[in-house]
Parts: C-alpha cells; sequence; structure tokens
C-alpha cells in the first residue's frame, strides 16, 4: 500500500473527527442570543452545508467499508448542493454588508 492509499483510507476519518468538533462549535454560536449582535442566517446557510458534508463523509466511509454502495451520481449531488448553498451564503452576506437589513 502507498502512502497515497494510506492516507486516502484515514482520511475520511479525520473529516469526521473534525466535523463533530465544528458541529459544538456551530451549536455554541447558536445557542448564543446573538440576533441583536451579529447577522446569523449566513451562519445557519453554512451549518446546512456542512451538515451534508458529514452525510457525504460518512457515506464515503461506509462505501469504503464496503457495507452500502451508492450510486456514482450521488457525491457529485452533494458537492453541487454544498457549493450553491455557499453561494448563497456569500450572496446573503453582500447584500447585508450593502443595505445593512436583516432578513
Amino acid at each position: 500500500m502507498t502512502l497515497g492509499q494510506s492516507v486516502a483510507m484515514v482520511a475520511p476519518y479525520y473529516n469526521l473527527v473534525f466535523a463533530v468538533i465544528c458541529v459544538v462549535l456551530f451549536i455554541k454560536l447558536f445557542s448564543y442570543s446573538s440576533k441583536r449582535f451579529a447577522y446569523v442566517k449566513p451562519w445557519k446557510i453554512l451549518f446546512f452545508g456542512f451538515i451534508l458534508f458529514i452525510i457525504e463523509t460518512v457515506m464515503t466511509i461506509l462505501r469504503g467499508l464496503g457495507i452500502i454502495k451508492f450510486h456514482p451520481a450521488i457525491f457529485p449531488a452533494f458537492e453541487m448542493v454544498i457549493v450553491t448553498s455557499f453561494i448563497y451564503m456569500l450572496l446573503l452576506q453582500k447584500q447585508f454588508a450593502k443595505t445593512g437589513k436583516m432578513d
């Protein structure tokens, strides 16, 4: 087994560990009553994209272990939804910076 294959085999596990840490930070962010001090709607959309990333990572781990086989078109669909949500998040932030109005 080469170094690249070894890294490719354990990378989804590390992604999942770091994702759990980020979920804890998101929960901490949303638990504050920060609606008066910060515009959190883009962060909620980022959290949605992040949850999709976690689902994709779990599916990658299950596929790597040979437990479940998925259709090959599922992963690009997840990526497209994640990137679209990030773009929408950036557009919301740009609109807020321009007008100063929260939705």
